[in-house]
């Protein structure tokens, strides 16, 4: 079972996203991520479960309370 880290090119890779849209959902939409030095680190495993849930899904909760304000 692979369970390395990731970095932001192949989770964009493995998401079919580009890198400065995967900076984007750690910013906007919660992504999980974890900041190790300068870089940004991703289990798979988590991730999946935050598409899963709803989390990049456009208009979700988030985005509607940012164009609320």
């Amino acid at each position: 079972m692979e369970d390395r880290w990731l970095s932001v090119d192949e989770i964009g890779d493995y998401l079919g996203i580009k890198r400065d849209t995967v900076y984007k959902w750690i910013s906007e939409k919660g992504m999980p991520a974890h900041k190790i030095g300068r870089l940004w680190k991703f289990k798979k495993d988590e991730v999946d479960q935050w598409v899963r849930s709803g989390g990049a899904a456009a208009g979700n909760e988030q985005d509607d309370e940012n164009k609320a304000e």
